[in-house]
């Protein structure tokens, strides 16, 4: 037996139960790991409320870092005291311990801290995905970025640095507009007093940008579109303030044809060599001092609901994670 967090159903904070679990040996093409740090993302809690819906009982969680202390016959890939991470789930990260499946595990290189990792692990490989693979982003490309003091936000200007790609930014503060400039993001607009496609505007010389990456959603939405160039992409990769309204196609032409995604990690790393490329890109950044984890709060796991109403609160910046 270990112990995890789990939800019986649906609904807030309030649901989420710290309770013992079994937790068996791992089976051909699977290993078990203890865990040592557990990733909070957004997305925990669309499956905590129910808007992405998980069959009940449920665990909860997708991203994690920790010791394999067991793995199942055939599995070659991985030793027992190896240290592996991993961002893609499957959901169930908010626990002790847990059997895994090996191609989901990454892992980690000298030099990259457990903890680290189970902060960078979903919110890093999602950003090399919306830089590296989305929109190629190139040095000299100007972009702007929801969010930009977020967990993802955070990284995402170290990156854009990194690439000589000029971010930017909003954000709902100017501590948190400082904390991105800090990192790395050109430009901030704090969305609550000023006016974001005005000001994208104006330091865009009035031409708007090739690409706006977008974690918020609906009370960015329309503006996300107004603040593009003729034929640049939405990038609509979540929803922290909810989701966008049913959309008309013919917006798209009436703002000089524009396009629009909806991705997500799990599609650009579902193959084993995709999801091993993209972390060592990752991996390398942070190995050279270009990328760092920004672990801001701290939680234990069994106090996961604090935990989600900070996130919930708009409470948080950078990282948080929950502790076994």
């Amino acid at each position: 037996m270990t112990r995890a967090i789990r939800i019986h159903s649906p609904g807030g904070p309030e649901t989420l139960v710290f309770e013992e679990v079994p937790v068996g040996d791992p089976g051909p093409g699977e290993a078990r790991v203890r865990h040592t740090a557990i990733g909070l993302n957004y997305i925990d809690t669309y499956h905590r409320s129910g808007t992405y819906k998980l069959p009940m009982p449920s665990g909860l969680g997708q991203e994690a870092a920790g010791v394999v202390e067991a793995v199942g016959a055939g599995v070659s890939e991985l030793k027992v005291g190896q240290r592996v991470a991993y961002g893609t789930g499957p959901i169930g990260a908010y626990s002790e311990a847990r059997v895994m499946p090996v191609d989901r595990l990454v892992p980690l290189p000298d030099g990259i801290a457990d903890r680290d990792a189970a902060a960078m692990m979903l919110k890093g490989l999602t950003v090399q995905y919306l830089f590296r693979q989305t929109r190629k982003l190139e040095a000299g490309d100007t972009i702007l970025f929801h969010a930009a003091a977020g967990g993802v936000g955070l990284i995402a200007c170290q990156w854009a640095k990194a690439l000589g790609v000029t971010m930017i930014g909003t954000t709902s503060s100017e501590e948190k507009a400082a904390m991105a400039r800090e990192h790395g993001c050109a430009h901030t607009i704090l969305y609550r007093s000023e006016n974001v496609v005005e000001r994208v505007k104006a330091l865009t010389h009035g031409k708007g940008v090739p690409v706006v990456y977008d974690g918020v959603g609906k009370d960015v939405f329309p503006a996300s579109l107004d603040c593009l160039a003729p034929r640049g992409m939405w990038v609509l990769f979540g929803a922290s303030s909810g989701p966008v309204p049913p959309l008309d196609l013919q917006m798209l032409a009436q703002r000089g044809s524009l396009y629009v995604t909806r991705p997500t990690l799990f599609t650009y790393a579902a193959t084993r060599p995709a999801l091993l490329a993209m972390a060592k890109e990752m991996f390398d950044l942070m190995l050279a001092g270009k990328l760092r984890a920004e672990i801001h709060q701290t939680f234990p796991l069994a106090h996961a609901a604090d935990a989600h109403r900070a996130l919930q609160g708009r409470a948080t910046t950078g990282a948080t994670l929950l502790i076994p």
